[in-house]
């Protein structure tokens, strides 16, 4: 549980400097910056995320002990693929292919790619290990270099490449201060074994590819929006579905780290058929959580937008983000809800054609919308495309015999959600400002809130009594005393 704090405050931190990017660079750089991070994303999936998915599978303080040659392989293969990718980048620039972003923020793109995945990969080595102080510390190290170098380069220069290039040194800065510990005795490069290699390739391609065809998704939309309406068009909507995403990815990976090694520890005690009944009940803990955040998005977004998005992003922003809406419920669906119910029954082929479907969909969409519909237009699409991936994902589940939320949970989250907004959306034509958003929030989480505690919707009351301190429980019933007797 301790890691948990360090996880939420790092996606607190990444939404902070998010919002100050876009104050420092504008529309037109925080586009480019956007567009170049995004390619940056999907080289990494690509290239680096199958050895974040194999340290989180197969490492542990026990594989670190006992088996070297693994930590030593998944080294070795992320050396080797830095070289592999450098030499692709270096064909690419001198080739004179043109494409959206100059040749400064292709460079970039290529280096943030290797930054995050790199820093991703030394992270998820840390978790498996549970060294949660050292977590701690690399995340806390990294975020205090961002908001000096990335927002102080956006701050200074104004320029997207600058900024790209904080970010890029935040990340390996905070490693190489913390290198020592992220060491390991006995891991050279001879120890690396490429049978180790190759199985951990096989079982985290089907997930990298499936991933890589999700962040391919909103790539193509920012591409097009800056190719027709400009890069201030598509810094716009970057900002809307940087801002969107994170947030419920932020509490779906929460959820994730809680819920799935629950799953994972009933499928080792207990066998597949507990621990498929355990998937269910976590789908329906995460529909749970992410329908009222969406939902409480949409009431309270003029404060919102008033209160936190820049100046020069206003009016664009709220647009946006009202029609990204369902795919940002979408979205943590298919990763933390339904995702789990392949991988563990280690059947993850599926993930690849479920994705193909939403991808092939955008792209579908895209090319199909009027050319009246403007910017707004990719916003749709991208939210039907992740739309149709999860409802192909449910179906796929439903072939191998998926174990599903309980009816009651799912019409309670339901019935809760539209208390909620009945409540709420009368005061949504307040004077946006901090008083309105607070009257919001609190009546909206009183209304939702009160129903999931009298219906327990999903368990969360009995899981919250559970986590109380001693103290704060109720004293267990004395038992009666029978004086007839």
């Amino acid at each position: 549980m301790k890691i948990i704090l360090p996880f939420i405050s790092n996606t607190l931190m990444n939404f902070v400097i998010g919002l100050l990017l876009a104050r420092f660079l504008g529309p037109a750089e925080y586009g480019r910056m956007a567009l170049a991070l995004a390619v940056g994303q999907v080289i990494q999936t690509l290239m680096f995320d199958w050895l974040r998915l194999a340290a989180t599978r197969f490492y542990s303080e026990r594989a670190r002990l006992e088996r070297p040659e693994l930590r030593a392989t998944l080294d070795a293969s992320f050396a080797g693929l830095i070289a592999v990718l450098s030499a692709a980048a270096v064909f690419f620039l001198l080739s004179g292919i043109e494409v959206p972003l100059s040749r400064p923020l292709v460079a970039l793109a290529v280096g943030a790619a290797v930054a995050n995945g790199l820093f991703d990969y030394n992270t998820a080595l840390v978790r498996a290990r549970f060294m949660d102080g050292l977590y701690a510390r690399i995340i806390m190290g990294k975020n205090a270099l961002s908001l000096a170098l990335t927002v102080g380069g956006a701050w200074w220069f104004g320029s997207a490449a600058m900024a790209l290039t904080g970010l890029c040194l935040s990340m390996t800065g905070s490693l190489l201060a913390s290198r020592r510990a992220l060491t390991d005795g006995g891991s050279a490069p001879r120890a690396a074994r490429r049978g180790l290699a190759a199985q951990a390739l096989r079982y985290a391609l089907p997930i990298v590819m499936a991933n890589m065809l999700y962040q391919v998704i909103p790539l193509v939309d920012r591409a097009l929006i800056a190719h027709r309406f400009g890069f201030a068009e598509s810094g716009q909507f970057s900002l809307a579905y940087d801002l969107g995403i994170r947030v419920v990815l932020a509490i779906g990976s929460t959820l994730d780290v809680l819920l799935f090694q629950i799953a994972v520890r009933a499928d080792e005690t207990h066998g597949a058929d507990h621990s498929a009944r355990q998937i269910g009940r976590n789908m329906g803990v995460v529909v749970a959580i992410l329908a009222p955040t969406c939902v409480g998005a949409y009431l309270v977004m003029p404060s919102f937008q008033q209160l936190v998005v820049p100046p020069e992003f206003r009016g664009p922003f709220a647009q946006f983000f009202t029609y990204l809406l369902p795919g940002f419920f979408c979205y943590p669906l298919i990763h933390y809800a339904v995702h789990p119910v392949f991988q563990i029954r280690k059947r993850t082929r599926p993930l690849i054609a479920t994705a193909t479907v939403a991808a092939l969909a955008n792209v579908a969409l895209s090319f199909a919308m009027p050319a009246g519909a403007g910017a707004i237009g990719y916003a749709v699409a991208l939210s039907a495309a992740l739309g149709a991936g999860l409802l192909a994902l449910v179906a796929a589940a439903s072939l191998v015999g998926a174990s599903w939320p309980a009816p009651r949970d799912l019409a309670v989250t339901l019935l809760g959600s539209l208390a909620m907004a009945g409540a709420v959306l009368p005061l949504r034509g307040m004077e946006p400002g901090l008083t309105t958003l607070l009257v919001q929030v609190g009546l909206g989480a009183l209304v939702y809130g009160g129903l999931a505690a009298a219906f327990d919707l999903a368990g969360l009351r009995s899981l919250a009594l559970d986590h109380l301190p001693a103290r704060w429980r109720r004293p267990p019933a004395l038992p009666r005393v029978d004086h007839a007797a």
